[in-house]
């Protein structure tokens, strides 16, 4: 029985043998294996610059940013003059010269800006004065070296001006020409909405044909109304503008002063 025990018992297993890859080597399975040191290289210090390529680079920088401070404020004082020329024609204002090193402008005197010297070119709007205009005194009529107006329409001014001496002494007056169409009494129309006025109306067509009839020349219904609306012929202020009471209340005197001029 004891030998037959032995027998069954199982071997005890030997560690085995393990060839290497280049021969016949034998070599542990529990050995650890070798690591391989990498040998470290030493740094190299860094090249020093010499002083002469510095100062060449530092001269450098410095005249770029110089150059680039020089283009920046120069485009700040171009954007600073375009502002200013544009908010003078915002103002109405030409022909501005901005003196440099200052912060006033300088407007130059222009015959377009100022009123006065087109009343001088027609002399004052004297009627017998415009209707003895010649050809030759309509083309000097200049401004800037450009017509004041066309010369169809100078001609008509002068042409106006020659019918409305005849109205003056056929009526009296140019005023009572126009009064008598709308019996020396203002139209009002008590308009709420400024899209309610019309452009021309058929009292303001009949004056137009009549004026037409006796030589007067661009003086079509719509030109004919404006006047009317100028002159006060015809009332058109809206309902909610202070000037309408006032044009009435106005309206009322000069009729009163009307009928006592006929009284006496």
């Amino acid at each position: 029985m004891a030998t037959k025990v032995q027998s069954l018992a199982r071997p005890v297993s030997e560690q085995r043998a393990i060839l290497g890859p280049t021969g016949n080597r034998v070599r542990a399975s529990e050995d650890p294996k070798r690591k391989t040191e990498v040998p470290k290289r030493p740094k190299k210090p860094a090249p020093k610059i010499p002083e002469p390529v510095i100062r060449n680079n530092a001269s450098v920088d410095s005249s770029c940013s110089s150059e680039s401070s020089t283009s920046s404020a120069a485009s700040a004082k171009r954007m600073e003059n375009s502002r200013r020329s544009v908010t003078a024609k915002r103002n109405g204002v030409k022909n501005m010269k901005v003196v440099p090193h200052a912060s006033a402008e300088i407007p130059e005197a222009s015959p377009m800006n100022s009123g006065p010297i087109k009343r001088k070119l027609f002399d004052n709007f004297d009627i017998s004065s415009v209707s003895q205009f010649t050809e030759k005194k309509l083309l000097s009529l200049k401004v800037n070296g450009s017509l004041l107006l066309s010369e169809a329409k100078l001609r008509a001014i002068v042409e106006n001006a020659k019918q409305m001496l005849k109205v003056q002494q056929e009526f009296g007056s140019f005023s009572n020409y126009c009064w008598n169409f709308v019996n020396h009494a203002p139209v009002r129309n008590g308009f709420r909405y400024a899209r309610q006025a019309p452009v021309k109306t058929p009292k303001a067509e009949l004056i137009s044909k009549d004026l037409m009839q006796k030589g007067f020349r661009c003086v079509g219904p719509t030109v004919v109304y404006s006047f009317m609306q100028v002159s006060g012929i015809v009332n058109d202020h809206l309902l909610t503008c202070f000037r309408y009471q006032q044009c009435n209340a106005d309206a009322k005197k000069d009729l009163k002063t009307k009928i006592e001029e006929m009284k006496n």
